[in-house]
């Protein structure tokens, strides 16, 4: 099996990208962990993590609050 994803974190779309960076600074302050533009390597796993299921759960809230005002799932 061949796989064309040889660049595993790459998005296609630039705009996407940029406003993927700028959500993930946003959750990061919101949750007071000090994420800057370049290296971040002082930053310990658990911070990292904390800023990415804050992402996650702000997408899914998101989602399911769209989804409710259509009448919800049938």
């Amino acid at each position: 099996m061949s796989s064309n994803n040889s660049g595993s974190n790459r998005m296609e779309v630039p705009q996407a990208k940029e406003a993927m960076d700028r959500f993930k600074m946003e959750v990061a302050s919101e949750i007071g962990v000090p994420l800057k533009q370049g290296y971040n390597g002082d930053l310990t796993s658990k911070q990292t993590g904390s800023i990415g299921g804050e992402m996650v759960r702000q997408m899914i809230k998101k989602q399911e609050e769209s989804m409710s005002g259509q009448g919800g799932m049938q």
